[in-house]
């Protein structure tokens, strides 16, 4: 039988974690506001710069404005791996980190760094779970329960995929392993956020593909075949993103580094003889689904981005990510002869997987943004791409938990 101790304190428990889902929905209310104002914000730049293709001369003050900013705040940015880490461990996220990396995105896509909103979307939700359980002073678990709902909370706002938000900070964090104990806190925060979206008229479109053909031999072989080159692809992303940072961190002036980055930006501009592959560019996956790029467009979208995020710029990496599976996804299916929007599908969402390491929330990305449409296509390329990427990963705080091909324990961080 049960005593009246254990009794007082599973009540205990469970009105600590009712406690824990209300805090979670504010949260996802301070969150969604927040991710849903970055949003309109971006989007508001990125028209004014694309009525204005000059403002992309601006670069190098945009760079130089942000360098400042966080050298007046006296933060060092460690981008989205600040939020796991913060999640690994007692510290708690800065208040003036949501501020600074909402600001300084919106300068970089006005100007026409290349970089996406997701990065902001994180640091901003993350900061505002550690700023809740910091005023109320919670207990350890409770705050990072708090900041992987804040995460969720503006992801949903920012994308309207609310399965995949509740799923992605669990998933992130420890690769093979999650802490379900904060999933309905992340589900109520997701839900709560997108409800935000919705009620100040930000709605996400779903992508349509056109006709779907069966997934027969042939289909499957061509799947397989993208699903190798996606996980390759991914791989080469995380690597030139490591390598040009490492280069640009030679120059040891921020002011200067900022500079050199926005130059060599501008001049690739100039080469390329548009502006597709400058800010966040989610209208190339549109064009990907026509089938309207080039071929080599998913190495220009790598290159814009590791150099913009390498000089010191501000954003996310999973915009470009998914802008470089559906435009090497396109490019497969011109080449072959197979219709570009179920294979531009298929690379975003292999691609997806390949540098985020997150396979469920791959799977749930695709099915949300294509309305579950090619399902086993997708399965399958998660599946390969997840193993072909290999110990990669866009977040160096990352913990990848077991082997990806045998069943051993392995623990270690991407590279």
């Amino acid at each position: 039988m049960i005593n009246m101790n254990e009794k007082k304190l599973n009540l205990n428990q469970s009105i600590d974690f009712i406690r824990i889902l209300i805090y979670a929905a504010i949260v996802g209310l301070g969150a969604g506001f927040l991710g849903t104002l970055f949003t309109f914000s971006v989007n508001s730049v990125t028209q004014i710069r694309l009525n204005h293709p000059w403002l992309i001369y601006f670069l190098p003050i945009g760079g130089i404005v942000i360098v400042l900013l966080y050298k007046l705040a006296k933060y060092k940015d460690a981008g989205t791996d600040l939020v796991i880490n913060s999640i690994h461990s007692e510290q708690h996220l800065p208040v003036r980190v949501g501020p600074l990396i909402f600001v300084s995105s919106v300068i970089t896509h006005l100007f026409g760094g290349s970089a996406g909103r997701e990065g902001a979307a994180l640091q901003i939700g993350g900061s505002v779970g550690s700023f809740v359980s910091k005023t109320l002073h919670l207990k350890e678990e409770d705050k990072k329960t708090l900041i992987m709902a804040g995460m969720s909370g503006c992801f949903s706002a920012l994308f309207g995929t609310p399965l995949t938000a509740a799923i992605f900070p669990l998933e992130v964090v420890h690769v093979g392993y999650m802490e379900y104990a904060a999933l309905l806190p992340c589900v109520i925060a997701s839900l709560v956020g997108q409800s935000v979206a919705i009620a100040m008229n930000l709605v996400e479109p779903i992508h349509h593909i056109g006709t779907i053909p069966n997934l027969d031999a042939i289909t499957a072989i061509a799947v397989i075949v993208l699903s190798l080159l996606a996980g390759l692809v991914s791989r080469l992303f995380v690597y030139s993103l490591h390598k040009t940072h490492h280069v640009f961190a030679m120059i040891e002036n921020a002011y200067v580094r900022a500079i050199v980055g926005a130059v060599i930006i501008i001049v690739l501009t100039l080469l390329v003889g548009n502006q597709d592959y400058n800010g966040a560019g989610a209208h190339m996956i549109e064009r990907a689904l026509e089938g309207d790029v080039p071929l080599y467009a998913f190495l220009l979208k790598i290159l814009f981005t590791a150099i913009t995020l390498s000089a010191g710029y501000k954003g996310g990496e999973i915009i470009p990510s998914l802008i470089i599976g559906a435009t090497l996804g396109s490019a497969f299916g011109t080449v072959f002869g197979l219709p570009a929007g179920l294979w531009a599908e298929v690379g975003m969402v292999a691609v997806f997987c390949g540098v985020t390491n997150c396979p469920i929330t791959s799977l749930l990305i695709g099915f949300e943004l294509f309305n579950f449409q090619a399902s086993s296509f997708l399965l399958i390329a998660v599946a390969i791409s997840y193993i072909v990427s290999g110990y990669s990963g866009l977040y160096k705080a990352q913990t990848i938990i077991f082997s990806k091909t045998c069943r051993k324990r392995i623990e270690r961080n991407t590279n």
